[in-house]
């Protein structure tokens, strides 16, 4: 995955959601998010960029079982 693939996914998110910030956006280090143009974009977008820890496997379980419910 490139940092441009994952740019463009967050610009579609961002149009079709009408975001207007206040949300905090969890990744894992992977280097496409870690990049400085998508933290940029993040910064611009009024949202806070959330990582997790390194080799850690428990870190999204809880945000992947509620997005789950959805």
């Amino acid at each position: 995955m490139t940092a441009d693939l994952t740019l463009d996914a967050l610009e579609q998110a961002l149009w079709a959601r009408k975001v207007k910030g206040g949300l905090i956006h969890h990744s894992d280090h992977g280097s496409q998010y870690l990049s400085i143009r998508y933290s940029e974009r993040l910064i611009e977008a009024g949202i806070e960029a959330s990582t997790g820890g390194v080799g850690d496997a428990y870190d999204n379980a809880l945000t992947e079982t509620i997005n789950g419910l959805f």
